[in-house]
């Protein structure tokens, strides 16, 4: 079974990566919003819009017991994410690792019910020029990569 750790350091992979493609486009969003926005496409082709929902629902129940600040966070009803880019990263710690923690609870939730093959896949679909061709370690909680 794939632990938490593992799932947040994919997310930090995921949020890095989105970070520094975002400071080349000047973004408006968080790069947490813009990783769960690209998430959000494959999922519900997978999944349908009910089941993303669901699952990107239960990932924020999960995240705001770490990041009460996520409390004004909210899932509409096509999926997507309202509230999130509201929160003050400047001025509140919570704020700024709410997205990294709703981001590792949502992959967590991906590795738990789809397997880890398939969360990777689905991940390198999205991010095709990003380097996460590897697995997630269940001994490090880290991505290797395959040789």
């Amino acid at each position: 079974m794939v632990s938490l750790p593992e799932s947040r350091h994919l997310a930090q992979r995921l949020l890095s990566y989105e970070a520094v493609a975002g400071k080349n486009s000047e973004p408006t969003e968080p790069a947490a919003l813009r990783v769960c926005a690209k998430l959000r496409r494959p999922l519900i082709t997978l999944a349908g819009v009910a089941g993303f929902r669901s699952l990107l629902a239960r990932a924020l129940t999960l995240a705001r017991a770490e990041a009460p600040g996520l409390s004004v966070v909210q899932v509409a009803a096509d999926g997507s994410l309202k509230g999130l880019d509201e929160l003050d990263p400047q001025s509140d710690k919570q704020a700024r690792d709410g997205g990294a923690i709703l981001i590792a609870q949502l992959l967590g939730l991906l590795l738990t019910f789809i397997g880890e093959g398939l969360t990777l896949r689905l991940v390198q679909d999205v991010w095709p020029e990003a380097a996460f061709n590897g697995r997630v370690s269940e001994k490090e909680g880290k991505l290797e990569h395959s040789k």
